[in-house]
């Protein structure tokens, strides 16, 4: 699911990255990984659990940043007839990290890759997540094989997954795959990113489903000062994400179906949540028609507009209910689905950077093998949500932190300035205290009157009273 992702350009000694860097060592935030991690974490790497089943005959690709870290997934499609044939390796965790040892230990201590613009603070340490269990091209490694078949309008008709020996021939940028799927130059495993990522997306629309195209933010710094641009997300990416989705789905639906799962549920967004965001919308002067559903709205957007940019960054909020539910034993929790997907869906596909991954891949192989899941799942099993809410309430403080350190940079030496907004949000028991959207640049901030309640839902227009980047702190009051 889509967080918010900030990239900074320019002097790395600026005011703004050391301002970041200080965040790394903010509450919550974990260090360097132990020592006796880090030994285990060498001798694991040589001695890895290897599946019997060799798919290293399949031509696998695997596609992201060109300057990522290295990969946890790879593709393959093809057509069959009446449909296609996805194929999607997912890294093996498994294979790397013994249950109840220090690696584990700590993953369960960190649950979550956390994200800053300038770097990330990783699940693993780096012989595991950046070398010997990810998918780089030319390397024979183990991961947990999905196979799924669609039909000729792209919806799933079988799925199997298992262990298997891959190995992926190619690493491709997302501009590099556009280009190609665009210039008609691309192979067919990667051409038929467009057919079945639109297919998709058309299935997606029909249930009811809606994916977030979050454009990255980008922060330009020259001499001290700072401007923000908004890069919008290729199509190939959304065509991706729409595979990974199928993946999710197709994990779900076999937890289901053999009684034993850990989903990742969102209850539909109260009415509250959605007021606020169209309350942002009216101050990013977007049109939101009364009738108009929110999913509706959002496939309306274009992320190449920035104040459409900014919204759909704001969207994100929307899925800060999601967590994990865990059940066993056939019975069912009360709620199955995730609202942005509209249906039921599984966190699987990100086992380097989530923990919860790795027991959702546990379970799969057990549903298709028609058996228990080990036995250090079952065991781990009730507290997955306590742990992945923990993760992340810690990785939205961490955005949160950012957000605000990036919006004090743009502001500051503008204390003073007056700038149009709009009351998005104000305190209950205190109506003098709430929240301001500015129109440009679009932050989000706390404001404060001295002595009338705050106009929520209305245009206003506030003075800017404090921009410190080290802080993270930003404030307006009316003008």
């Amino acid at each position: 699911m889509p967080r918010r992702p900030i990239r900074v350009v320019g002097a790395p000694e600026g005011p703004l990255r050391a301002a970041l860097r200080g965040l790394r060592g903010g509450p919550g935030v974990p260090g360097d990984f132990p020592t006796e991690v880090l030994a285990e974490a060498e001798r694991v790497t040589g001695v890895p659990r290897l599946p019997a089943l060799d798919a290293t005959d399949i031509p696998f690709f695997t596609l992201g940043r060109s300057a990522s870290a290295g990969p946890g997934h790879a593709l393959h499609l093809a057509r069959r007839p009446g449909g296609f044939r996805v194929r999607y390796a997912v890294a093996d965790v498994a294979a790397f990290v013994p249950p109840g040892g220090a690696l584990d230990t700590e993953a369960h201590r960190r649950i979550t890759t956390l994200c800053f613009p300038d770097g990330t603070v990783p699940l693993h340490p780096a012989p595991v997540a950046e070398r010997a269990a990810s998918l780089l091209p030319g390397a024979v490694r183990p991961a947990v094989l999905w196979t799924l078949d669609l039909d000729a309008d792209g919806r799933s008709v079988a799925t199997d997954v298992r262990r298997a020996l891959v190995r992926s021939r190619a690493r491709l940028g997302h501009q590099e795959a556009q280009k190609e799927i665009e210039t008609g130059t691309a192979e067919e495993p990667v051409a038929l990113l467009k057919d079945i990522g639109r297919l998709r997306r058309a299935l997606e629309a029909e249930r009811g489903g809606v994916s977030l195209t979050v454009p990255e933010l980008d922060v330009l710094e020259h001499d001290h000062t700072y401007r923000l641009a908004y890069r919008a997300p290729l199509p190939v990416q959304g065509w991706s994400e729409q595979i990974s989705l199928l993946t999710g789905t197709a994990a779900a639906a076999l937890m289901l179906a053999h009684g034993t799962g850990a989903l990742w549920t969102l209850p539909a967004a109260p009415h509250g949540a959605i007021g606020r965001l169209r309350r942002g919308a009216y101050a990013l002067r977007i049109d939101w028609p009364r009738h108009a559903s929110y999913a509706r709205l959002i496939r309306s957007l274009d992320p190449h507009l920035p104040h459409h940019a900014a919204f759909l960054q704001e969207c994100t909020t929307l899925l800060r209910g999601a967590g994990c539910t865990v059940f066993r034993d056939g019975v069912l929790p009360p709620l199955t689905t995730h609202a942005a997907v509209a249906a039921p869906y599984a966190h699987c596909t990100r086992p380097l950077h989530r923990l919860a991954d790795r027991y959702a891949s546990e379970i799969c192989l057990a549903a298709v093998a028609n058996r228990a899941p080990p036995d250090w799942v079952l065991e781990a099993l009730d507290a997955l949500p306590g742990e992945t809410a923990e993760g992340g309430r810690r990785a939205d403080a961490v955005e949160h932190a950012c957000l605000d350190t990036v919006a004090a940079a743009l502001l500051q030496g503008r204390v003073g300035e007056v700038f149009e907004g709009c009351v998005v949000d104000v305190q209950e028991d205190e109506p003098t205290l709430g929240t301001v959207q500015v129109e440009w640049p679009p932050v989000t901030a706390p404001v404060e009157s001295a002595t009338t309640p705050l106009p929520l839902g209305e245009r206003l227009r506030v003075r800017l009273t404090r921009a410190a980047p080290a802080a993270a702190a930003v404030r307006f009051t009316p003008a």
